[in-house]
């Protein structure tokens, strides 16, 4: 697996400046980045290009659809509007050098009816997204298509209406977005939740239940990556949880605390913790399990050699 993280954990705008962050992460031990995009955002795609090439560091695309651009509207002119958003990003997303698109692409950002979705908006959602999925497979980008919780959206909450919306489009780079934040509302079971859309699964967002520092709440970590290394996944773990999100982000995600000490401390110990669990469950490319039991026989063996090299250094002649 590769490990990302997003830049929103430290801001949504991002820029030829931000290069020294770029650097840090590379540095931690990250694959690449994630970055927050729009048809605006990046204002300078070939700079932001040049410095994630300087850093060495892959990269992933997200995006919303806000709501004059709703996928989902009953205006006609509005989801016509959806479509051409999603097509300026496919195309941004090729221009930064990424193959992956990701977010709630499927209907407005904080968009509510009141109401159950419906059979209409349904079937504008198939529409709007099959037109976009050829023209970003042109460009060699695959569409993920995020499930959010109900108090973010109410057309898609749930892996497997996911699952159902991927094949109904049924176009190959049209994939889900596995969101542990917000599995952890929707599913009574995230890992088995998981399991089922095995083969749909393209992107997966690493984040703790409170949407803090991923291994410091009560998600089913183990249950989580024991899943994805059954079903074979080698694609990207990226982190995308808030330390003191901007005010336009907080209050699009409903955070009104800071979540952890500073975005540097998040994506440490996010990444961290991943890996080491990753590592020690063997889900990490193909690495055998480490058990506790094991790990702990090799900690004592360890000390025991560097007990016997001190008792030997000590009974030489001076």
């Amino acid at each position: 697996m590769k490990y990302g993280v997003n830049t929103m954990v430290w801001t949504t705008r991002v820029g030829g400046e931000i290069e020294p962050l770029f650097l840090r992460i590379k540095k931690w031990g990250f694959d690449g980045v994630e970055l927050f995009l729009s048809p605006e955002e990046p204002a300078d795609i070939p700079a932001v290009k040049r410095v994630l090439d300087r850093a060495g560091l892959a990269r992933t695309t997200c995006s919303v659809l806000p709501r004059q651009a709703n996928l989902v509207s009953s205006q006609a002119e509005v989801r016509a509007t959806g479509v051409e958003y999603l097509k300026k990003c496919a195309q941004r997303t090729a221009e930064l050098g990424a193959s992956l698109m990701c977010g709630p692409l499927h209907s407005g950002l904080g968009v509510m009816t009141g109401a159950r979705r419906t059979r209409d908006e349904w079937s504008w959602c198939v529409e709007g997204l099959g037109s976009v999925a050829p023209y970003a497979r042109s460009l060699g980008v695959t569409l993920c298509v995020e499930p959010l919780n109900r108090f973010e959206t109410y057309f898609l909450n749930t892996l497997q209406d996911a699952a159902r919306l991927v094949r109904e489009i049924g176009e190959p780079n049209v994939r889900i977005h596995f969101d542990t934040f917000h599995a952890n509302i929707e599913e009574q079971n995230p890992a088995a939740a998981l399991r089922s859309v095995a083969k749909e699964l393209g992107h997966v967002h690493i984040s703790e239940n409170d949407r803090g520092i991923p291994g410091t709440g009560h998600n089913d970590w183990r249950g989580v990556l024991l899943t994805l290394k059954a079903i074979g996944y080698d694609g990207w773990l990226t982190i995308e949880s808030f330390a003191q999100p901007e005010p336009e982000l907080a209050a699009a995600a409903a955070i009104w605390r800071d979540l952890a000490p500073s975005g540097d401390a998040l994506a440490q110990r996010g990444l961290r913790f991943i890996k080491h669990l990753a590592r020690e469950l063997g889900a990490d490319n193909g690495q055998k399990a480490v058990s506790r039991k094991q790990k702990a026989v090799s900690g004592k063996q360890k000390a025991e050699r560097k007990s016997r090299a001190k008792g030997q250094k000590a009974r030489r002649p001076k």
